[in-house]
């Protein structure tokens, strides 16, 4: 893991992977995971020849998890920092659920860096201001494991919960060890985050999981077709698709890399 710090001081964690001069991909996490959240479509990008970042957003995995709330910008900036630090230009940029939100908040301040997005699992706006803050305070008060259980029923889908419970410890697991600081300081910035006037331009793949009670696959149907120039995939998953559906979400997601790399 590389170590990148951002302009405001703090340390973020980021694995770099495949050939230099490669197109580059950033990958974004979900809240509540960390980097190995890709490890699947890491290998996947990798075997294509693709140069793959992907950093654990400030407050998670082994980033630096800061007091106080985050907000939106910061988080995009982080993300921009990751790309100036490692001299990386324009990038596919993918991101799923507030990983997804970054990226929409990236692609609209700095649309020259973005080659191609792949938004999976994700809205302009996730859930509702008092949803978050109500959250946030739990797991600052109680920590990450009173959170634990509502978090994976809301991340997989119960048949898959039921087939690969290995998956799903493993996401109880990097749930549970995050940092609540971390962890309540991205719920604020999903809490005020609202991009519903902002539409990416670039080439857009829109991933939804037809079981996700978090973003669903209507709402992101919807969404998709605000876009202009937006390609809809709906799967058989929950939240977190590309643990459920790993060979689908991949086949989708680098079909729509080729068709973009120029």
């Amino acid at each position: 893991m590389k170590r990148i710090v951002a302009s405001d001081g703090c340390a973020l964690a980021v694995r770099v992977e495949g050939r230099e001069a490669a197109p580059a991909v950033l990958l974004l996490h979900s809240i509540g995971c960390d980097h190995r959240l890709w490890d699947s479509q890491a290998a996947a990008l990798i075997a294509r020849r693709y140069r793959v970042i992907r950093p654990d957003i400030r407050g998670h995995g082994a980033s630096h998890a800061p007091a106080g709330d985050y907000t939106l910008d910061r988080l995009a900036q982080d993300a921009l920092e990751v790309l100036d630090a490692l001299r990386v230009g324009a990038v596919h940029v993918v991101g799923l659920s507030l990983g997804g939100v970054i990226a929409q908040r990236l692609a609209q301040a700095a649309p020259e860096r973005v080659i191609s997005l792949t938004l999976a699992n994700t809205l302009p706006r996730i859930g509702d201001a008092e949803g978050w803050r109500t959250r946030a305070a739990k797991v600052r008060a109680e920590g990450l494991a009173a959170i634990a259980d509502m978090a994976m029923a809301r991340f997989f889908s119960p048949g898959f919960c039921i087939c690969a419970p290995g998956v799903v410890a493993a996401a109880h697991a990097t749930l549970v060890a995050a940092d609540p600081e971390g962890y309540a300081g991205c719920c604020a910035a999903l809490r005020d985050a609202d991009l519903t006037d902002a539409r990416p331009t670039a080439p857009t793949l829109v991933v939804a999981g037809a079981r996700d009670v978090s973003t669903t696959a209507e709402a992101m149907g919807a969404f998709a077709l605000t876009l202009p120039n937006a390609r809809f995939v709906e799967l058989d998953a929950g939240h977190l698709s590309n643990l459920e559906q790993p060979g689908a979400f991949n086949a989708a997601l680098l079909a729509h890399l080729e068709a973009h790399d120029g």
